[in-house]
């Protein structure tokens, strides 16, 4: 994930970072701009075009369909902020809740082997979860004084989840924590998956296809019409007049593009791999 400074303004106007728009946008733009030119001398030059000619009137359709579509890419781009968003919210919850039952067995566990357990195995789900969303293997995860071993031919993250409560119940059953210890604990527990399968709807739903379609097919087609009807008010003025409308509308689809799916490995996107270092050194600090 960038970081930056938001009050910076100059750096923001004049620096161009590998994920800006612009730097991706640059080679249809200067495509949009010859396509602008040879439109532009074909009227004025060759087919010598005059005011009143119907082609002029194209650019009433532009004023229509300008606010249409701009209601479309705003909409586009508040639902993939709000997946980003959701996708942040979710590992809040995560940190807060490994937090909260690293503080609970510290008060509750005597023996100093059950806490190393849980020092080692709950930072472990926060970390398999962060693999499991960005699509990377998991062998075996090897910890001072603990063997976890992952099969991948079966959910990742439930086998973490489902050895922290299998722990959980043993050391119930063997009288290390009372019935209402264990109701306690439980909340915490319930919501590491809660967490996984939240995430993994964000992950694995993405925006419809024929929505993002449409917008990108819209884009297009209302840009390339531009120059018919503007070169007769702005002459070859035209071309970076098109070029910058083309650059504001397909920046808004790209932005989009990148934040819908806040688990990948986009400068954009969440940094779940650090949150998960930070939940281990957390957890280790409290127990």
């Amino acid at each position: 994930m960038v970081q930056y400074n938001p009050k910076d303004w100059i750096t923001f106007i004049f620096k161009f970072h590998k994920s800006d728009t612009f730097r991706q946008l640059i080679p249809m733009m200067l495509l949009i701009g010859v396509y602008s030119a040879s439109v532009c001398y074909l009227e004025i030059h060759f087919f010598k075009l005059k005011d009143d000619s119907h082609v002029k009137n194209i650019s009433i359709m532009h004023t229509t369909v300008g606010f249409v579509l701009s209601l479309l890419l705003a909409y586009r781009t508040n639902t993939a902020y709000d997946r980003w968003w959701e996708g942040r919210k979710l590992w809040g919850s995560l940190v807060n809740n490994s937090r909260n039952l690293a503080i609970k067995l510290s008060a509750i566990l005597e023996n100093d082997a059950d806490k190393n357990y849980f020092r080692k195995v709950i930072p472990s789900y926060a970390s398999i979860l962060a693999k499991h969303l960005t699509n990377e293997e998991v062998g075996k995860v090897l910890f001072e004084g603990l063997d976890l071993e992952i099969e991948h031919n079966k959910h990742k993250p439930n086998q973490v989840a489902k050895m922290i409560f299998n722990k959980i119940n043993d050391l119930y059953k063997s009288n290390k924590i009372s019935g209402e210890q264990l109701i306690i604990l439980n909340t915490e527990i319930q919501s590491f998956t809660e967490v996984c399968g939240a995430c993994e709807r964000i992950k694995n739903t993405p925006i419809p296809y024929s929505y993002s379609a449409f917008i990108k097919k819209f884009i297009f087609f209302y840009v390339m019409t531009l120059p018919f009807g503007y070169v007769f008010s702005l002459g070859y003025y035209v071309v970076p007049v098109v070029v910058f409308i083309f650059y504001v509308l397909a920046s808004l689809e790209l932005i989009a593009e990148e934040i819908e799916d806040p688990f990948g490995i986009d400068e954009n996107d969440l940094p779940i791999s650090k949150i998960a270092s930070n939940i281990k050194k957390h957890v280790e600090e409290i127990l």
